[in-house]
């Protein structure tokens, strides 16, 4: 697949200060892509803004007029976690405007990554939270139902458990959501058991690793879960949230994925995509060591643009118990 990077230093105008999820977050894997081979194989797409529309269709419009309230009045912090800046709702348009041009970029035969800011997955359709303050990638999902789709995998690899988009289509068969995340951690949802509810139910998939986990967890639950589970949902276009802090150098989080990890569930995720019209995109969540948080971009770009990878070592044995379980609970819904 031909990668792009949807990509504006606005990004860096969300102003959240000494906070972990600083304003140079986005642009130090830029400068770090532009230094790389892989540079001259990129094709670098600019934003265009969401409409306040486009944000109504996952968020309640109170949601909405508090963050742009909170902007227009200088600031202010939503949570203790999440700060609003002056130009952060304009930002925030176009990280979820990035997210948007995802769509275009497939008629140009492209996977895209949307190197946004603010990050989106933890935002409630009601609150921000946990640095988010819109859910980029549940926005772009909508928009995706609303023109035709039927079908839409998310697949969440974020350190932290993706509860805002988890909360959007918890009631919702269309879209398969997937969360490969460190447990017991921030947010303390997405167990095993939260699977979604209604006609929902059996279309949310939690993966609740222990820290520590491996290259070889990771790629275990790919082949032994998830894969086999899209392969019968039959998605129409191939979604994730692409967190870096599940890196081994990450200081948030406490995993071990390296770059050849990256590299695998992004190739992986492209041979999904193959089956789903190569409709494949990828929105910036969590990373919060730039130069591992980099490195972890490009290997993932590299895993698009070739559809492979360097094999990974086996899972551990934790990682197994794990895969096991969640191939259990899912059993009630899938042919596992």
């Amino acid at each position: 697949m031909d990668p792009a990077i949807i990509w504006d230093p606005i990004y860096t105008e969300h102003d959240t200060g000494a906070h972990v999820e600083s304003p140079d977050r986005a642009a130090a894997i830029v400068t770090h892509l532009e230094q790389t081979d892989l540079w001259s194989r990129l094709q670098v797409i600019k934003p265009r803004p969401a409409s306040v529309d486009d944000l109504l269709t996952v968020h309640t419009a109170a949601h909405v007029e508090r963050v742009r309230e909170a902007a227009a009045g200088g600031g202010a912090w939503l949570d203790p976690d999440t700060f609003v800046s002056p130009r952060s709702f304009e930002v925030a348009l176009l990280a979820v405007g990035g997210a948007l041009d995802i769509v275009s970029a497939w008629e140009r035969g492209l996977a895209p990554f949307a190197l946004v800011r603010p990050p989106g997955h933890h935002a409630m359709p009601d609150h921000a939270m946990g640095f988010c303050l819109f859910d980029n990638i549940a926005i772009l999902a909508r928009r995706l139902l609303a023109d035709g789709l039927e079908r839409v995998l998310i697949l969440d690899w974020d350190v932290h458990h993706g509860n805002g988009t988890q909360a959007v289509f918890y009631d919702d068969p269309r879209v398969l959501f997937v969360s490969l995340h460190q447990w017991p951690f921030f947010p303390g949802t997405g167990w095993y058991s939260e699977t979604g509810t209604g006609p929902g139910e059996g279309f949310t998939v939690n993966v609740p690793f222990p820290a520590g986990s491996t290259d070889g967890d990771y790629i275990h639950a790919f082949s032994e879960l998830i894969e086999p589970i899209v392969a019968q949902f039959a998605p129409q276009a191939v979604l994730v949230s692409s967190g870096q802090d599940i890196h081994v150098d990450d200081f948030l989080g406490s995993m071990t994925v390296t770059e050849a990890g990256f590299a695998q569930m992004a190739a992986r995720a492209a041979a999904m995509a193959a089956r789903a019209g190569d409709r494949l995109g990828l929105v910036l969540e969590g990373g919060y060591n730039n130069v591992a948080s980099a490195s972890a971009v490009e290997a993932t770009l590299r895993g698009l643009a070739d559809g492979r990878a360097a094999a990974v070592d086996e899972p551990s044995a934790h990682g197994k118990v794990v895969v096991a379980k969640a191939v259990e609970t899912q059993r009630r819904y899938w042919e596992l």
